[in-house]
């Protein structure tokens, strides 16, 4: 993929370079203008086009796992992929990291379904996929697998480690094999960080927080604007790429991920001014790219964006004249805390930009500026970039970890399908003699057509306190508090909570109130915990020991 995109960027904008826009000093207008653009209205056509063949919308690797078992189509990920190219070949201000990490994740899937693993091993597999993606877009396993941990399976296992780790290493050595891009950087000269840096490194961390927020909401915002406009949905793509090449005249660094730019900026510098200005522009430019309907992922925009933003701070620094971490360490601190804002994870992040630059000196910098980044996002913002969107659609997950199986545990496939049912006009004396002790706790009542009316408790029925010529139907406990089978586990359980009941009858629906089952509290609380035992052992990799 990521040659392929070399080839379209020297295609499309005459290069004579290996193809990486960000990194040169200047570009023909016309073609930046241009070349976005007509990238974005190929896009939009091809996108017209799969709409109107599959009308379901693609699964990430992280809802993969996180809903439905891991299970990932490579049909809708070759698409996804296929986007990805098409946007950031033509220019557009986002990264190919959700183009091949997708794919590979969907491989992962494939292979886990093929061999018909269990549905632990099958998240596994996809975190293999989408870790070793990373590892060798960035020549970094140790990077490549923690990404796998803390954003695609969810959390860390030891047990789980080596068939990540393994994935990673042979991600790593067959681009190696196959003569992959490196991305090690050369850094400027700067000074080892001390103790009194600790409070500058500190304050870095919570401004890259800031940032990070900053950027996702103004992906959110250009979201909302580009709905609002009177153009049809497939070419708000060309309006998209027509702003960010307007943006990128100023500079071509605004164009595609960033790569090169990063390099420019640590090996080479850049004055205050330029700083400010390529900021801002790329954060418009990456939310335009999103917010017209561009694909892509901001994983390495995300480092060019902390690079600026560490640059800026580390300039604010010089001008107090307190002294303090220099330019380019706050860069590399910026490049490692705004990622970590975005994409939400602190030891990725930390041993990427340990593994890129090869300086160890910086390591307690690095994750002392991300672990701030993080809290900062936490407190104030609550997501990732990630599981901002999914919040976005409506979804409640905030992590891979695996909360599929909480839908699939519904109402239905838990209620007891034999009811004992009686009329509510049958007396208490024909009742004791049709409803023995010991048959059963609980009585449903209901009408000829089988609509509900109550529940009645069998030790009521036979107390000897009520004459025997009273009706069921005045003992009838809980006459408008039903469940229905779509119901998930979860509500069920509020639902018993509410209503302080130890069972409820379910009904097929609301408006015929027709007794389908019954279903007690007991029984529910006992499969849900055994679910999350499961679930516990399954993180844990106690399940895959025995």
């Amino acid at each position: 993929m990521t040659c392929s995109t070399l080839a379209a960027h020297r295609w499309l904008y005459a290069l004579h370079n290996d193809g990486r826009l960000s990194g040169l000093a200047s570009l023909a207008p016309w073609r930046t203008l241009v070349m976005p653009c007509l990238g974005g209205l190929v896009l939009g056509l091809f996108g017209l086009l799969i709409a109107k063949r599959f009308r379901h919308r693609p699964v990430d690797p992280i809802e993969a796992n996180a809903l439905h078992g891991g299970r990932m189509s490579v049909r809708d990920s070759t698409i996804v992929a296929f986007q990805t190219f098409l946007s950031n070949g033509s220019g557009a201000s986002l990264g190919l990291e959700a183009g091949f990490t997708q794919i590979a994740a969907a491989l992962g899937s494939f292979c886990g379904r093929l061999f018909r693993v269990r549905r632990a091993d099958l998240r596994i597999l996809v975190g293999c996929g989408a870790g070793g993606a990373i590892g060798a877009a960035f020549d970094a396993p140790i990077a490549g697998a923690f990404y796998a941990f803390e954003l695609v399976i969810g959390t860390y296992s030891l047990v789980n480690l080596a068939p990540v780790a393994v994935a990673c290493i042979a991600a790593v050595g067959t681009a190696h094999l196959l003569g992959g891009v490196s991305t090690t950087l050369s850094l400027l000269p700067h000074p080892q960080l001390t103790l009194r840096d600790t409070l500058p490194v500190l304050a870095l961390g919570v401004f890259c927080g800031l940032i990070g927020i900053g950027t996702m909401r103004g992906v959110t915002l250009a979201e909302v604007l580009f709905r609002h406009l009177s153009l049809p949905s497939w070419l708000r793509p060309a309006l998209g790429g027509l702003m960010v090449g307007g943006l990128a005249l100023y500079s071509p660094s605004i164009l595609s991920a960033g790569h090169a730019a990063v390099r420019k900026v640590l090996e080479e510098g850049q004055a205050l001014g330029p700083i400010c200005l390529l900021l801002i522009f790329k954060v418009l430019a990456s939310s335009i790219s999103i917010g017209s309907g561009f694909r892509g992922g901001l994983f390495f925009a995300s480092l060019y964006l902390g690079v600026l933003s560490g640059s800026l701070f580390g300039f604010g620094l010089e001008s107090l004249g307190q002294g303090g971490p220099s330019v380019t360490t706050c860069a590399v601190l910026g490049m490692s805390a705004t990622a970590v804002a975005i994409i939400g994870v602190p030891m990725t992040m930390t041993c990427l930009i340990l593994e890129m630059t090869a300086d160890l000196s910086l390591a307690s910098g690095v994750l002392l500026a991300s672990v701030l980044s993080l809290l900062t996002v936490r407190q104030l913002f609550g997501y990732s970039f990630a599981t901002w969107r999914f919040h976005q659609r409506g979804e409640s997950i905030r992590s891979a970890i695996d909360v599929g199986w909480l839908r699939e545990l519904v109402v239905e496939k838990l209620m007891q399908r034999e009811v004992p049912c009686r009329a509510p006009e049958m007396r208490l004396a024909e009742a004791r003699l049709s409803c023995p002790l010991g048959m059963g706790p609980h009585i449903v009542l209901t009408e000829p057509g089988g609509r509900y009316r109550g529940i009645v408790l069998l030790s009521e029925i036979h107390a000897p306190d009520h004459p025997s010529e009273r009706s069921l139907a005045s003992l009838a406990l809980q006459r408008e508090t039903v469940l229905t089978p779509g119901m998930s586990c979860r509500e069920a359980v509020g639902l018993f909570e509410r209503a302080e009941a130890d069972a409820l009858v379910v009904v097929a629906d609301y408006a015929t109130a027709k007794v389908v089952g019954m279903l007690s509290e007991k029984y529910v609380l006992r499969r849900y915990a055994e679910a999350l035992d499961r679930t516990r052992r399954e993180l844990a990799g106690e399940a895959r020991m025995v």
